[in-house]
């Protein structure tokens, strides 16, 4: 399986809501930063803006499992 590349930036948040995704991702069992990485991934993907998976993607996904 290719890794994909990620790219790194600077995301400014208010204490509270620092607090708040902290808690959250403990309470998960997931990093602060896995946890941020999940919420913008299941925000993309709810708001369908996340691009669709090419047929060989996913067929090689499904042979990992």
């Amino acid at each position: 399986m290719a890794k994909k590349a990620t790219k790194s930036f600077i995301l400014r948040v208010d204490s509270d809501t620092m607090d708040a995704i902290e808690k959250w991702a403990a309470d998960e069992f997931r990093s602060t930063n896995g946890q941020l990485q999940w919420i913008i991934t299941e925000a993309l993907r709810k708001a369908r803006r996340l691009p669709k998976k090419k047929k060989s993607e996913t067929d090689n996904e499904e042979e990992s499992l």
